[in-house]
């Protein structure tokens, strides 16, 4: 089965990566003038933005790659690798970050042109938050972990900007220098949970999440509005790798149904799924009246036991 990814995700995908790079020269060059550990706690973590972005590009060209000999369901799989990658790179940062802020916590000083540096890393900020939302909407629509894992590790820098922002500018207006290395540290525990929320979501796609539960219900009306002439179905399993969806279902006819009926039946239920679930790769298998029905039913016609 081939499934290409939409050009608009592979589009994104690049365009993330100058965009990254753009974002964490804005932010080392707020360190660089301030001077202040947690604008570099900031800066550390677009590093990984930077990484990210590579990963989530090859990962996605990678992707539509046709199924082949050694993988015969297609290479999907590779974008869910990409996420828990990103997020392995996110835990990283975050102890890098607890490295540098530690460091510097018993000899904290003030940060200096506070005000510069701070306008610099909003600019910065802004740029991510536009761009996360961009990501998560469009890998959301088109079912890609690894955009999607972009985007949402993006928000955690967002999260992290807005939380130096705070802390500096409470620094400055009390003071207090050791906030600086404080909030650097709570970005740290910030950033871990964020790692820890990408990974954990791949892991579900790598272990054959079924479809979400919207899906579910397009796939048993279609199946239900089109199986005109079967009794039922039963046995319905799902589960997503990436853009690719996988469907397998028993569909009972009744028994002295002529083999190219049922077929046609069955081709009207695949073009109707289809139309749902773009990208799907149905498996359809007709059996008899008269079989045990088991797992999960979808009654069309007639009364299904």
């Amino acid at each position: 089965m081939t499934t290409k990814t939409d050009p608009i995700v592979e589009r994104l995908a690049f365009w993330g990566i100058p965009l990254s790079f753009g974002v964490m020269g804005l932010k080392m060059l707020a360190w660089w003038v301030t001077g202040s550990v947690a604008l570099l706690s900031d800066g550390l973590e677009s590093t990984v933005n930077v990484a990210a972005a590579f990963i989530a590009y090859f990962a996605i060209r990678y992707a539509q790659r046709p199924a082949d000999d050694d993988h015969q369901f297609g290479h999907h799989k590779a974008e869910y690798m990409s996420a828990v990658v990103e997020g392995a790179l996110i835990i990283v940062a975050a102890l890098l970050i607890v490295q540098e802020a530690w460091g510097v916590l018993f000899a904290p000083r003030l940060p200096e042109a506070p005000v510069l540096g701070l306008a610099i890393n909003a600019v910065a900020g802004v740029i991510n938050a536009a761009w996360a939302a961009i990501l998560i909407r469009v890998g959301t629509r088109h079912h890609s972990p690894a955009l999607s894992a972009d985007g949402r590790h993006l928000v955690s820098d967002v999260v992290t900007s807005a939380g130096v922002f705070v802390g500096l500018v409470l620094a400055v207006v009390t003071g207090y220098a050791i906030l600086d290395p404080v909030m650097a540290m709570l970005v740290a525990v910030s950033i871990l949970f964020q790692g820890y929320k990408v990974i954990s979501h791949s892991l579900g796609g790598l272990m054959d999440r079924a479809v979400t539960p919207e899906e579910e219900v397009a796939i048993r009306h279609a199946i239900k509005e089109n199986a005109a002439g079967s009794l039922g179905v039963h046995d319905l399993r799902t589960r997503r790798a990436g853009a690719a969806a996988f469907i397998d279902f028993h569909l009972v006819v009744p028994a002295g149904m002529p083999v190219a009926q049922a077929h046609e039946i069955c081709d009207r239920l695949e073009d109707a799924i289809k139309d749902v679930i773009p990208g799907a790769s149905l498996a359809i298998h007709v059996e008899p009246e008269g079989e045990g029905a088991h797992g999960i039913k979808v009654k069309v016609e007639g009364t299904l036991t």
